[in-house]
C-alpha cells in the first residue's frame, strides 16, 4: 500500500525517540510519498535540534540532505495547493499540515502523522478517515 507521511514521522527515522521504531517499520514494509514541502519541515526541525544542541551540526546536515532520498515520491505544492487551503480555511488549521491530507485525497489512501492536534483537528472534520494515528499502524 502507499502511505503519505509527514513530516512528523519522517523526522523519526533519523531520532531515537517515541514512536521511532513505528516510523521505521511502515517505512521498511511500505511505500511511502509526500507533498515535497516535507523537504523544508524537515529540514527545519533538525536545524532546531542542531541549534539548540539536541543533534550535532553533523546530524542536522544528514537529514537535511537525506529525506528526499528516503520519500519514494514527492508531490510538488502547486498541484495540492488550491485543496490544502479549503482544507485548513474548513478545519481552521494551518495550511501546511493540510498539503498531507489534500494528497492522501489525491492518492485515495491516508496520511500517517503523530502529530496530535493535527489529528485533532481532522478526527472531528470529514476528512477524519483519510489520517491515521502512526501508534495506530
Amino acid at each position: 500500500m502507499i502511505w503519505v507521511v509527514d513530516a512528523s514521522v519522517a523526522l523519526k527515522w533519523f531520532l531515537d525517540e517515541e514512536g521511532s521504531e513505528h516510523a521505521r517499520r511502515l517505512k521498511s514494509l511500505e511505500e511511502v510519498i509526500a507533498p515535497d514541502l516535507i523537504v523544508a519541515e524537515v529540514s527545519n526541525a533538525a536545524w532546531r535540534l542542531a541549534v539548540s544542541g539536541r543533534i550535532p551540526m553533523e546530524q542536522y546536515q544528514s537529514m537535511a540532505g537525506g529525506i528526499s532520498q528516503l520519500v519514494d515520491a514527492l508531490w510538488p505544492l502547486s498541484a495540492l495547493a488550491s485543496r490544502a487551503a479549503e482544507m485548513a480555511g474548513a478545519l481552521r488549521h494551518p495550511v501546511y499540515d493540510c498539503f498531507y491530507t489534500a494528497l492522501a485525497e489525491v492518492k485515495a489512501t491516508k496520511v500517517i502523522t503523530a502529530d496530535r492536534r493535527f489529528l485533532n483537528a481532522i478526527y472531528g472534520s470529514r476528512w477524519r478517515d483519510l489520517a491515521i494515528d502512526l501508534y495506530s499502524y
